[in-house]
């Protein structure tokens, strides 16, 4: 791998999620089939909307980090209830984004409209019920209590983490600190769920379950930091929805944190980014050659390659699609 110190020049990444995913190929299949079953109804709009949404795509991380899970610590993730409780990672993924549209009043979902605009946030809060209800019920097939408490904390994390960024909205006083604890509670605890759950399901021991869930963590932590960036300087085309979103929304992610760390006199430009939501004012563009001037990116990158250590592979399932 080559880098120029910006975290967003990686290139051809050693271990590709492209690579690793082969290796599970069939197991995803399967996923995909049971997600399709599980989504039969005699209710045909919950038939319908789920179709929509299966079909809509996704990288499949979440599943995928299961099943890899449970074959890391010598389990077999072809047995029909690990394929199972990998579709219900899934399902808790897809009722979360399913709720952050509303929340957020988003059009586009993975280049497609999203649940609420298409059918209305009425539908959408109750299809994301739903798949969140059908989760915990497919769950329950497993009788395993330590299962039920990880799906519940994480579950209850997302929650907190999405109630916390509303409080911050629209506020530029965000810390490193508050940042990182809503991102975690709203992205890493679910793939740290996955991790420790693929190790349960594989009969791993304490130490080995320990290892995936802090490994999911440092993981989730790094594909949402990835996320963020992106989202600050990437294309709508890459992302599959509108670029540059999250500060129209009122939401500072760690680079723009970072830059208010170094030239505090940016402070008036973000607010007022927020509050018009438009880059009339100041543009993308000299945002982003601000963050770079001010060394903020390289602060930036200095998380991910020295404190989560997991940049290359975490790129490669951000830019991978399944």
């Amino acid at each position: 791998m080559q880098t120029s110190g910006n975290i967003a020049e990686v290139e051809e990444p050693q271990v590709s999620a492209r690579r690793i995913f082969s290796l599970i190929a069939p197991e995803l299949m399967e996923v995909e089939a049971e997600f399709e079953r599980a989504c039969r109804s005699n209710v045909q709009v919950i038939a319908y909307i789920g179709d929509y949404l299966r079909s809509s795509g996704g990288k499949r991380v979440r599943p995928a980090l299961t099943l890899l899970s449970n074959y890391a610590v010598g389990g077999d993730a072809s047995q029909a209830n690990s394929i199972r409780m990998a579709t219900v990672m899934e399902f808790l993924h897809t009722a979360t984004l399913v709720h952050d549209d509303i929340i957020d009043n988003a059009e586009m979902r993975r280049s497609r409209p999203s649940v609420n605009s298409r059918f209305g946030n009425q539908t959408a809060v109750l299809m994301g019920d739903w798949l969140y209800m059908s989760a915990f019920e497919t769950s329950l097939a497993e009788r395993s209590l330590p299962i039920l408490d990880i799906l519940t904390a994480a579950t209850r994390k997302m929650t907190e983490g999405e109630l916390l960024q509303l409080t911050l909205i629209g506020s530029t006083e965000i810390t490193e600190e508050e940042y990182l604890d809503i991102l975690q509670r709203k992205t890493a605890y679910l793939f740290s769920a996955c991790c420790e759950i693929g190790a349960i399901m594989g009969r791993a021991d304490a130490a080995q379950q320990e290892a995936l869930r802090e490994y999911g963590m440092n993981l989730g932590t790094a594909f949402q930091l990835i996320d963020d960036l992106l989202d600050f300087t990437a294309s709508d085309e890459v992302l599959g929805k509108p670029a540059g979103v999250d500060l129209l929304e009122g939401k500072l992610t760690l680079p723009l944190i970072y830059l208010l760390d170094s030239e505090p006199s940016a402070r008036e430009i973000l607010e007022r980014v927020m509050l018009e939501r438009g880059y009339e004012h100041a543009t993308r563009a000299t945002l982003l050659e601000k963050v770079e001037r001010t060394g903020a990116l390289e602060r930036f990158s200095f998380i991910l390659n020295s404190e989560l250590r997991t940049p290359e592979f975490c790129f490669s399932l951000w830019l991978q699609r399944i």
